[in-house]
């Protein structure tokens, strides 16, 4: 747009018909937003509503628009759901996800427990 002097353009559905139109500085304010602003709405949001553990559980640091969630959690069936929601505020331009879970044991071999038993 910049490079073409374009200042707005129409936007228009399937069919052709006008539904609004789009400045540059529409499609900026994305890109203009304080990362604190999004950290705050993250932790707010995504993570307070999401979490049943408090928020110190789960860091959220964003630079240059780029979430990174880090913690631990007692249940991690949540995590795929908070990343897509992370991704979809306003300003997020990608998600780093380092949340992890509790350590569990690795099933053994039934053959191996009997064996043990046997001793």
């Amino acid at each position: 747009m910049a490079r073409h002097r374009v200042k707005r353009l129409p936007v228009v559905d399937g069919a052709g018909v006008l539904k609004g139109i789009v400045s540059r500085s529409d499609l900026l304010k994305v890109f203009l937003r304080d990362d604190d602003d999004m950290a705050e709405e993250i932790r707010r949001d995504v993570i307070g509503c999401r979490f049943p553990v408090s928020l110190e559980s789960v860091r959220v640091d964003v630079r240059d628009g780029v979430a990174t969630l880090t913690g631990h959690v007692p249940d991690t069936s949540l995590v795929p759901l908070a990343v897509r929601l992370v991704r979809s505020v306003e300003g997020v331009v990608d998600v780093h996800c380092e949340v992890s879970g509790p350590h569990r044991r690795p099933a053994l071999d039934p053959d191996f427990l009997d064996d043990l038993r046997r001793q």
